[in-house]
């Protein structure tokens, strides 16, 4: 008898795609915190948090953009 639904394949797209979304955004949540932790930061003269604030908020950027390439990577691929 065929298999309509795969139900272990559905169930690792839908696994994958929860982590995927919940990690991406809380990432880029973080790329947004450091920006404003920055200006805040660097407003209240304190160059040196501020510098870390940015480096934290620059970080999460490059891996947010890191995982959308990946993404369209591995959806071009299969």
């Amino acid at each position: 008898m065929a298999t309509i639904v795969h139900s272990k394949e559905l169930a690792e797209t839908v696994i994958a795609s929860v982590l995927a979304g919940v990690g991406v955004t809380a990432v880029f949540s973080l790329a947004i915190w450091g920006g404003a932790r920055f200006v805040d930061l660097n407003r209240g003269g304190r160059p040196v948090a501020a510098g870390a604030a940015a480096a934290l908020g620059v970080l999460a950027l490059a891996t947010t953009l890191a995982a959308v390439v990946f993404g369209i990577v591995v959806m071009t691929t299969k």
